[in-house]
């Protein structure tokens, strides 16, 4: 049962080894569930692939069923990492190259390689953050 404080997505064990077990979740926006997402064709499903530590004490094997939990918090967190500051970055340098540059377009591709290279830290940094978002079955 998911605790109100938790984010719940159900899977399919795809490999298990002894460090990691191999969850694949069907994600879906809301579109997905609806009766005309035939003739619209702006159905949204997306499988995603998760590595769960595996818990040698309860024994699962390839094709079960089974959640994936994460805590609220995580996923305030990636929104926050992904979407929040990469805005703040882009507006700032907006904001800010506007009193210093006066060409438009320099000022946008000067804000736009900001946000380039924020992403990049955070793919430089991949690790240390893959490390603090912790998902369980």
């Amino acid at each position: 049962m998911a605790k109100k404080n938790e984010i719940v997505h159900s899977g399919k064990i795809v490999e298990v080894n002894p460090d990691f077990t191999t969850v694949e979740i069907m994600v879906s926006s809301a579109c997905s569930e609806c009766h005309a997402k035939g003739l619209c064709g702006m159905s949204e499903m997306e499988e995603k692939v998760i590595m769960v530590p595996t818990d040698p004490y309860e024994p699962k094997k390839i094709g079960d069923v089974v959640q994936v939990k994460t805590k609220m918090t995580m996923g305030l967190k990636a929104v926050w990492i992904s979407y929040v500051i990469p805005l703040a970055v882009l507006m700032i340098l907006i904001l800010s190259l506007s009193v210093v540059v006066e060409n438009e377009f320099l000022r946008g591709g000067i804000a736009i390689a900001g946000v380039g290279m924020y992403y990049f830290v955070i793919w430089l940094l991949k690790d240390r953050l893959s490390d603090q978002f912790e998902f369980y079955i």
